[in-house]
């Protein structure tokens, strides 16, 4: 009998070493948190804002992309189809699926005349709409279209010629 119980005693403390092997095998594969988030990356394309060609008026008054591309005017503004391209300015964002991201519009920027004078452009809506969520993988960008509006002076204040500058956003990640 001395035997037997021997045997019965190293029969548990293998069957208890064993269950404490699988258990540290388990616990070796889990984890207390996902990979860190990538940051959210921003590219510009060759697709800028353009307003395309104009001619204003003694008033002056405003030109408005829309982020589908689509021009209009104000004041004494009058568009001119001239073979100048306009279009909202796009841009590759990307970000991992579920992130939410805001746009923050930089202060109007300035565009200077190649004859001299200066206009502002203020930013105009985003899409998709700010915020939104990112529903690609990241390798797979996602198309952000920006609008604007040109505030266009009096001939005499802006000259006729070729305006150009650049504008900053930035994207929140939330």
């Amino acid at each position: 009998m001395i035997i037997n119980r021997h045997k019965h005693c190293f029969s548990l403390r293998l069957l208890l070493a064993l269950m404490i092997l699988l258990l540290l095998q388990a616990n070796q594969k889990l984890m207390a948190q996902p990979h860190p988030p990538r940051p959210v990356k921003i590219n510009a394309t060759s697709q800028v804002l353009a307003f395309g060609a104009f001619y204003q008026g003694p008033a002056g008054g405003t030109i408005t992309i829309t982020t589908q591309g689509v021009r209009s005017q104000t004041g004494s503004i009058v568009l001119l189809s001239l073979g100048f391209p306009f279009s909202a300015a796009l841009f590759e964002v990307h970000a991992n699926p579920g992130t939410i991201i805001s746009i923050l519009n930089g202060p109007d920027a300035v565009l200077a005349g190649s004859l001299g004078g200066s206009m502002t452009v203020h930013m105009g809506a985003s899409d998709p709409a700010s915020p939104f969520v990112a529903n690609k993988n990241y390798n797979i960008a996602i198309n952000l279209y920006l609008g604007g509006r040109l505030n266009v002076g009096p001939p005499a204040s802006n000259p006729p010629g070729t305006y150009s500058g650049t504008f900053n956003i930035t994207l929140v990640q939330e």
